[in-house]
């Protein structure tokens, strides 16, 4: 059902501009913060549309990051279905392709399983939705960063946003203060970030893949998959 705003002009519905401000945090790992991104993404999965209205927009603009034409219409359509400020998104900068952010990750010689793995792997069968979970070691600057990535089918309750911010919540508790969580649909596009991740990702658990016995906490040892 559409909504209308100000003039009059349509607007998606809620649950489209949900799915909209999820395809635009999707594309923003290694663009903006992780801190930023990953409170973000809890707003989103707890329906704190007011807030992310100019919330996420404002974040574009302070940390001077360009989206594409097809992202600054996604963004719009987040900003103007919860009756935020066009001008916020008309004024975050433009660029013809979403940039090569240099992320790098540890291929099979990164840190091994550990505690966190074995929670993320008994998460993944109850959470609803999920058909695999990976993770990889983001190796870029500091120390390793972990990054998990979510495959799912679409039918998880409050979609992609509220699965993102489950498993957030999930790392958060076991001490992670800046979790990066990435949910895949099958509708999403991967970027360059989240190939370079599930190039050198590790499976923790997938649906398929029956009953399996996980290697030993800080065994560097696993399988290496593609996404898909």
């Amino acid at each position: 059902m559409e909504t209308k705003t100000g003039a009059g002009s349509p607007t998606a519905s809620s649950s489209e501009a949900e799915r909209a401000c999820h395809d635009v945090l999707l594309a923003m790992p290694g663009r903006l913060p992780d801190r930023l991104l990953w409170r973000l993404r809890d707003w989103l999965s707890s329906g704190a549309h007011v807030a992310l209205r100019t919330a996420l927009p404002r974040a574009l603009l302070r940390h001077r990051v360009g989206i594409t034409e097809d992202e600054r219409a996604r963004l719009r359509t987040v900003v103007l279905a919860w009756a935020g400020p066009a001008r916020l998104v008309d004024a975050v900068l433009h660029v013809d392709a979403a940039p090569d952010t240099g992320v790098t990750f540890a291929g099979a010689g990164g840190p091994g399983w550990d505690d966190t793995d074995l929670v993320l792997r008994a998460l993944a069968p109850v959470a609803g939705g999920v058909t695999a979970v990976r993770r990889a070691w983001r190796t870029t600057s500091g120390a390793p960063a972990r990054v998990v990535l979510v495959a799912a089918d679409g039918s998880t309750r409050g979609g992609e946003a509220a699965l993102a911010g489950a498993v957030q919540r999930a790392l958060r508790a076991r001490g992670e203060s800046d979790p990066c969580v990435e949910v895949l649909g099958p509708s999403a596009a991967p970027t360059a970030y989240h190939r370079a991740a599930l190039a050198s990702a590790e499976v923790l658990w997938r649906a398929d893949a029956g009953r399996t016995t996980p290697p030993p906490v800080g065994d560097r040892t696993g399988e290496l998959v593609g996404h898909g």
